[in-house]
């Protein structure tokens, strides 16, 4: 929570009262944007969809995340990024191979797609409105979410009537593209191409590799990717990863180790691009956290476009000052908080 909603302002309400989806509506007379990820109908049910609020303001972009978007059979299942992952086959084309136990991705990779499809969205919807003065539904979901990762392997089963199985590490239509096991760790290497595939058996000192007929073509190299891999993992696990990162960078051979999280945390590359930060948070202080991937040269370091990077919010933190600038009373606040209508700090 801390680090997904920073710089935000929180506000609580209990929406499944009158008066609560009242204030939603004040608020939404004058609001650029919605965004709501409950499952298909609650917040039609409470009179907050987006045909009740659309209503209210013309200009409204109203953007639903949902676990399988708004219509179709699914429509109506709760989502979570385990299930999605399983339905939209992105399961089928993960782990070790055909016979193997199904592996889920390890982060929630349709959880944060559909939050950055849903951004996306929201922008094309702010753009279109800049044209027209006209707001709109953005709808996205975890479903397409995992199918969008799947675009290779889907353009191989739609051209070929064949669902790929999963290949590890392994690319599905080049090689070698895959981890291989050193002396004391893993290596990624990408010779994904005839330059970078003869430079790293230059590099390796099994040049003959290339001329060999099983190895010449990427197309020959796929159709034997069994022997290939078992030809260089030999040799890859003859030195240790640091020596073969060395190497194969010398070479011109794309290639990086299989880092541990905290690795990654440490290395200078992610320092040199502020992707750990620290921010003060209300109650415990500064605050180790992920920095933002899109760097805004209109930004300065350490701010987002409004401002200074400030910690996530405490539950009803800003709920005062937030109903104040929609035009309530501190009278009709307090009797907010003291019915339970809102919450505050």
């Amino acid at each position: 929570f801390m680090m997904l909603n920073r710089g935000k302002r929180g506000v609580a309400l209990d929406l499944r009262t009158e008066e609560g989806q009242a204030v939603v509506r004040q608020m939404v007379s004058s609001t650029d944007v919605v965004i709501e990820n409950f499952r298909v109908g609650t917040m039609e049910r409470m009179g907050l969809g987006y045909e009740d609020l659309a209503a209210l303001n013309k200009r409204l972009i109203y953007c639903q995340i949902t676990g399988f978007g708004r219509n179709g059979p699914l429509s109506t299942q709760g989502g979570l990024d385990l299930i999605a992952q399983g339905y939209s086959g992105l399961m089928s084309v993960t782990g070790e191979g055909p016979g193997r136990e199904p592996v889920k991705v390890g982060a929630p990779l349709t959880d944060i797609t559909a939050g950055i499809l849903a951004a996306f969205g929201v922008v094309c919807a702010v753009l279109e409105r800049e044209r027209t003065g006209q707001g709109q539904r953005v709808d996205t979901s975890l479903y397409e979410a995992g199918i969008t990762h799947t675009y290779w392997q889907s353009a191989i089963a739609l051209a070929t009537g064949i669902s790929p199985a999963p290949l590890g590490s392994a690319h599905p239509m080049a090689a070698p593209y895959q981890a291989f096991q050193t002396k004391n760790g893993w290596i990624n290497v990408g010779a994904s191409n005839e330059g970078t595939w003869t430079r790293l058996t230059e590099a390796l000192g099994v040049l003959e590799l290339s001329t060999d007929d099983r190895f010449v073509t990427n197309a020959d190299r796929m159709a034997n990717l069994a022997d290939l891999i078992e030809i260089l993992g030999l040799h890859f696990r003859d030195h240790p990863t640091e020596y073969w990162l060395k190497l194969l960078e010398d070479a011109g051979v794309p290639a990086g180790p299989v880092a541990s999280v905290g690795e990654m945390l440490e290395h200078p590359q992610t320092q040199a691009r502020s992707m750990v930060v620290d921010v003060e948070h209300t109650t415990v202080g500064s605050v180790r956290s992920l920095g933002i991937p899109v760097k805004l040269s209109g930004s300065k370091e350490g701010h987002g476009p409004s401002g200074p990077r400030a910690g996530s919010p405490l539950l009803g933190e800003h709920t005062r000052p937030v109903l104040h600038e929609f035009g309530y009373t501190k009278a009709e606040i307090d009797q907010m908080i003291a019915t339970v209508v809102a919450q505050e700090l």
